[in-house]
């Protein structure tokens, strides 16, 4: 039975595709039902994949392989808190050397143009200080970085 409130991401045909590779990727991700279609529809025939339930990280969510009318966009995003570098470099390396993009502080796009943000729980910490200067400090060393790199992110917050 699916999930009261699930997140449906529109795909291009790749939403099977899509799945898999998060739930190869991602802990607590998982493959479920996958629907093929009963009838023809306008960007499919009877017997394609039409959608796939999936879980990313415990999130439930439908992919939806709707055809090429709506992309994905920056608008919306997987937020991923990474406890250390090397889970960072593994989440963000597993992205960008399949088809990703990288783009700044922390955010890549998947080859499927779903936007990720691969966060060190440490950045987080660090921006919120109650000592605004090292917080400050802090956030002006993630806006220069693409991947975090969190040794970088602790000098720049001891100062």
């Amino acid at each position: 039975m699916p999930s009261k409130n699930t997140i449906c991401l529109w795909f291009n045909g790749k939403a099977l595709e899509a799945a898999t590779f998060y739930a190869d990727t991602f802990p607590d991700s998982a493959v479920g039902r996958v629907m093929h279609a009963p009838g023809d529809y306008p960007d499919g025939k009877q017997g394609d994949v039409l959608t796939v339930e999936f879980t990313v990280m415990g999130i439930p969510c439908l992919g939806l392989n709707g055809g090429p009318t709506f992309a994905h966009s920056e608008a919306f995003s997987f937020q991923v808190a990474t406890d250390d570098q090397a889970e960072t470099d593994r989440l963000w390396n597993a992205i960008i050397n399949n088809g990703g993009q990288e783009s700044a502080c922390g955010w890549c796009k998947d080859q499927w143009g779903l936007s990720w943000q691969i966060t060190p729980r440490v950045l987080t910490e660090a921006i919120n200080d109650p000592d605004r200067a090292a917080g400050k400090r802090a956030f002006e060393a993630m806006l220069e970085m693409r991947k975090i790199d969190v040794a970088s992110i602790e000098a720049a917050w001891r100062g």
